[in-house]
């Protein structure tokens, strides 16, 4: 499917984290909520309340649809909102969090911080705090957030937090753990069921991680079961089944998924499967629709500058317009993939030096992604080094002998030139 940095870190149509603390009645749906509220703001055009419901059934419906431009819609009813009672926290942390989803972090930082003066015992503030730390690498600062929002409130959403940070910082079987809690957690408390397929399906993720098919499979399908067509899990079930071989099972659940949402990662894996199997010419047309995703307006243009960078670097395609991306994504954010994304255009520039110095940095947490150490090892490979490169690529296989459809043949290949040079 994807990178494995691009189910970690929020984007904006494929966060990792679920909607921190969107509050409106779980039993409307936002297509009768919006004009609901649209009719009372007619009659009432000075209920902050309403405005404040209408942001929020915005950002379900983004949440839902895949259409960016709701969080628009969001930020002016939520604006609204702030200015008729200025006071309201929850449309202030929701402002945060459409800031968060536009990746202005400072921003959203801000608000969010904002929205904790005003009620110190909202957690759900707590968790866009530290999902906005995460985005900008600050760790320690979202592990405080974090540990803040688990105090006030462990419920799926923060244990599905906790989760994603220790997967970063390489402790998998405690982030397994946490989306084991936070399954629990949400069933116990009546979660609506999106919630419960996305901890099932980022469980999943985490199996697939460490190479555990079986498990991953399960878990995809316990989410199926749980949100009947959940475009994650379909994608996710896609994955397993491209590793097991099973291409044209694969190719139907990556084009159920693009149904309901196209992602420009889903695009990319079908047109990568499309490569495994020699049909270039329907590999092509995926990886023309990536690039007009990318480029569909100026929100993703911004959105998706690292789903990009990684595409045009990992396909040997525009890798000048790779490395620009690599680089004005780092602007924004400094995590360790956006370290990786900029070591890996670097690589593919024939820039190993530089590469190697920003991938030590992607290297540093220890986080269990074989296609991390994949990346290290070919930069290694590249500056002649070859004892380091026979080591990262070894650890990458070892750890998830599937974990791309074409980049885990590669590193197979270059271990075996290495070892052929041996004497």
């Amino acid at each position: 499917m994807k990178h494995r940095g691009l189910q970690l870190i929020v984007s904006i149509l494929c966060l990792a984290w679920l909607s921190p603390g969107l509050v409106w009645a779980q039993t409307m749906s936002p297509e009768r909520a919006i004009p609901l509220y649209q009719r009372k703001l007619q009659r009432n055009p000075l209920d902050a309340s309403t405005y404040y419901r209408l942001g929020d059934a915005y950002i379900q419906r983004a949440r839902e649809t895949g259409d960016i431009t709701y969080f628009n819609l969001a930020e002016q009813a939520l604006r609204k909102s702030l200015e008729i009672d200025p006071r309201n926290g929850g449309a202030l942390r929701h402002l945060a969090y459409v800031f968060f989803s536009h990746h202005e972090f400072k921003e959203a930082a801000d608000t969010a911080a904002k929205a904790i003066e005003l009620d110190p015992a909202d957690s759900h503030a707590y968790g866009v705090l530290g999902d906005s730390f995460l985005e900008v690498g600050k760790y320690d600062q979202a592990a405080e957030a974090y540990g803040k929002m688990v105090q006030l409130d462990g419920s799926l959403y923060s244990y599905g937090r906790l989760s994603g940070l220790k997967s970063i910082r390489g402790d998998a079987l405690g982030a397994i753990a946490d989306l084991d809690r936070a399954i629990q957690a949400g069933k116990a408390t009546g979660r609506p069921p999106e919630a419960i397929a996305w901890a099932q399906w980022q469980l999943g993720s985490e199996h697939f991680s460490v190479g555990d098919l079986k498990a991953a499979e399960a878990q995809y399908l316990e989410a199926l079961n749980t949100q009947p067509n959940y475009y994650r899990a379909l994608a996710g079930l896609a994955q397993v089944r491209a590793a097991q071989q099973r291409y044209p099972e694969a190719i139907d659940l990556y084009q159920k998924a693009m149904a309901i949402i196209p992602l420009p990662e889903y695009a990319v894996a079908l047109g990568d499967v499309y490569v495994t199997m020699a049909r270039p010419e329907q590999a092509k047309k995926q990886y023309d629709l990536v690039e007009y995703i990318g480029y569909l307006n100026t929100l993703n243009k911004i959105l998706y500058n690292r789903s990009l960078a990684y595409f045009y670097a990992d396909h040997d395609v525009k890798l000048k317009e790779a490395l620009e991306l690599a680089r004005r994504e780092f602007e924004v954010r400094q995590d360790i993939y956006a370290y990786d994304v900029l070591a890996w255009a670097l690589y593919k520039n024939e820039k190993p030096q530089e590469a190697l110095a920003a991938m030590a940095e992607a290297l540093k947490l220890d986080t269990k992604d074989a296609r991390l150490l994949f990346h290290a090892g070919m930069i290694y490979h590249a500056l002649g080094k070859t004892d380091q490169s026979r080591l990262y690529l070894s650890r990458a296989l070892g750890l998830n002998p599937h974990f791309h459809i074409l980049q885990a043949e590669e590193a197979r290949r270059t271990l075996q030139e290495i070892e052929g040079g041996q004497p």
